[in-house]
């Protein structure tokens, strides 16, 4: 947010319905809620539809993480982004979750692209993690005392503890 707002009046906007189990989902949007009023920029958090998510993913389930399922999951995410961007006025969204090494930032600025089209809203492709973004965000979520999750949120991802 810090990157965008040097050039853009940005809003974040949480949509996470790929994020199980619910203690989780609370977890992250609390975090993106502390993270907003510290930072001092709006946050639009919509429903937690972890339902109709499921049912679109769940025939890829056994797909590797970069697979099928993360761009439909990408996909479901983006659109209803546009949407909300397009339905506020907004000249334009983006996604942070470029930001990950484990997110395809080509596949997310393709979807972005085609769904920004979709919704009338241009889409700012980008791909955060280069020149140091990922780092930079660690260090940041360390300094503000963030949780740091060990997987994307989708149930399909999440480790098996060991035994």
């Amino acid at each position: 947010m810090e990157l965008l707002r040097d050039e853009y009046e940005a809003s974040a906007y949480f949509y996470n319905p790929n994020i199980f189990p619910a203690e989780e989902y609370g977890r992250r949007l609390q975090d993106a809620e502390r993270v907003a009023r510290l930072k001092g920029f709006p946050l639009v958090a919509d429903a937690w539809d972890h339902e109709r998510w499921l049912r679109m993913t769940l025939r890829f389930k056994d797909e590797p993480e970069m697979g099928r399922r993360c761009d439909i999951c990408y996909a479901a995410r983006l659109d209803r982004a546009g949407r909300v961007a397009a339905c506020r006025g907004f000249d334009l969204f983006t996604t942070v979750m470029s930001l990950s090494p484990h997110k395809n930032a080509k596949s997310l600025n393709r979807i972005g692209r085609m769904l920004g089209r979709k919704h009338g809203v241009e889409f700012l492709e980008a791909d955060f993690k280069k020149k140091g973004g990922f780092n930079k965000s660690v260090l940041l979520s360390r300094g503000l005392d963030l949780y740091r999750q060990d997987y994307c949120g989708c149930s399909f991802s999440r480790r098996q503890p060991a035994s």
